[in-house]
């Protein structure tokens, strides 16, 4: 298991280095410069700003200069908020960046999978029921609808018109503040969830050895808890790993309906103001944060199916 894991990070360390080279040239490519919008700027002041954010030198010597920064875990400083590392702005001594959304990722998931889980289950072992076509149905449903629809909708049904819950805002993090935006991101995440494992627990049941242990009149409850659980459980595996990833970097809009002071703020910010040094760290942060997970995966694989391991 240790001697695979080591085999996996071994692999990863080329695909995360040409997703840095990637990204980094794509953004010193674009036209400009992220002070062209200065117009209060004197050409001495631009001239020193240019050479504090080494954006005066050849671009493969600000490549260099920034790969050694990364190895030393210097994201750099800020071209949006002059002066701050962008290691202080995404991980924050206080409630702020990158553990906003972490936080919020966390209750999301800890929901959503168990939720996704259960439902699909019994989804799967009721097929064609009602409540097999309803989890389909909320599956394609909450597909369709993104959160920038079911999120201004909460604020308006649950903050304006019966004013239960705060509109926005992260306030001490506590319940009433994050009841809303945890809530939304489950409703994205839950029926993916519940829609796969219908899926898998209708494929495995079908398969030859369930029908075996059927047949051998084994109790329904040992079929499902002992032979058809752990592999109905690999495809949900799968999706886990790139959908927590996904929530802790995608959770852009919902912050932003939110106001959360969370890495959506900051990813907006970086975009609009072309905060380069903010935007790489936020694609390399996401890179490895996927990498990371889908290690996880194939680590929890090997746990539910031995065989996989050959």
């Amino acid at each position: 298991m240790i001697k695979f894991a080591i085999k996996r990070i071994l692999v990863s360390i080329p695909t995360l280095l040409a997703i840095i080279t990637l990204v980094f040239f794509l953004v010193h490519m674009t036209p400009g410069n992220p002070f062209d919008g200065e117009r209060a700027l004197s050409a001495e002041a631009l001239k020193s700003l240019m050479a504090q954010y080494r954006l005066d030198l050849p671009l493969w010597q600000q490549y260099i200069m920034y790969l050694n920064d990364l190895i030393h875990g210097n994201f750099g400083i800020s071209m949006k908020y002059l002066g701050q590392s962008i290691n202080s702005l995404l991980f924050p001594d206080n409630m702020g960046g990158f553990w906003v959304t972490l936080r919020i990722s966390i209750y999301t998931m800890s929901v959503a999978v168990p939720i996704g889980i259960l439902l699909g289950a019994y989804a799967g072992l009721h097929k064609n029921s009602w409540f097999d076509k309803m989890v389909v149905s909320g599956n394609i449903f909450f597909t369709a609808v993104p959160t920038m629809v079911t999120g201004p909708l909460a604020v308006l049904i649950f903050a304006v018109t019966l004013r239960v819950f705060p509109a926005g805002g992260w306030g001490d993090g506590d319940f009433m503040h994050l009841f809303l935006p945890v809530v939304v991101l489950i409703l994205a995440y839950a029926p993916t969830i519940a829609f796969v494992m219908r899926g898998s627990i209708i494929e495995v049941l079908s398969s030859n050895y369930i029908r075996t242990a059927k047949a051998k009149g084994l109790p329904t409850k040992t079929i499902l808890f002992k032979h058809a659980i752990k592999p109905a459980l690999l495809p949900v595996i799968s999706l886990l790993g790139p959908m927590f990833a996904g929530v802790l970097v995608g959770a852009v809009v919902t912050e932003q309906i939110f106001t959360l002071p969370g890495l959506g703020v900051l990813t907006t910010n970086a975009a609009t103001n072309r905060d380069y040094n903010m935007i790489m760290a936020i694609t390399i942060l996401g890179s490895t944060l996927t990498i990371v997970f889908n290690i996880i995966v194939d680590l929890l694989y090997i746990l539910l199916d031995p065989k996989i391991k050959q």
